[in-house]
């Protein structure tokens, strides 16, 4: 299990709560994230939903791709120019996050709001490869 340690399992119901225990026991939490599963209504697929704390971030400095079956979240801040911290307890440094997605999950699209980015996934038809996520952003 040590190396799925930095990554997270969706959609494989019964490997998801033994790899759950194992992430919270390694990687260095940055940034904290929570996973839920939202389940199958008259209207909808089962969901899951991947929300990552990305206070500081902005749209531009984040990035969701898929690559056949995992999903990757990315972030990286420009350092600003001319400012001087008195005290710096808000991270600005840069992160990857990993999930191993199951057979046929897929990213329904990302949002940005309150400093928190949501990804929603469902098992929709569809075909396999890369594909990059747009994220929309709150104003």
């Amino acid at each position: 299990m040590g190396a799925l340690s930095g990554s997270f399992l969706l959609g494989l119901e019964d490997v998801e709560r033994v790899v759950g225990r194992s992430a919270r026991k390694g990687g260095d939490g940055y940034p904290p994230y929570n996973v839920e599963r939202f389940p199958k209504t008259e209207d909808r697929e089962e969901l899951y939903r991947v929300t990552i704390a990305v206070a500081g971030f902005a749209a531009d400095d984040l990035e969701v791709t898929t690559a056949d079956n995992h999903l990757v979240i990315r972030g990286r801040q420009a350092e600003e120019p001319g400012r001087t911290y008195l005290y710096r307890g808000i991270a600005a440094r840069r992160f990857q996050k990993s999930f191993l997605l199951g057979e046929g999950l897929t990213v329904l699209g990302a949002d940005l709001k309150d400093g928190l980015l949501s990804i929603d996934l469902a098992r929709p038809n569809g075909g396999r490869g890369v594909r990059s996520v747009t994220i929309n952003a709150a104003v």
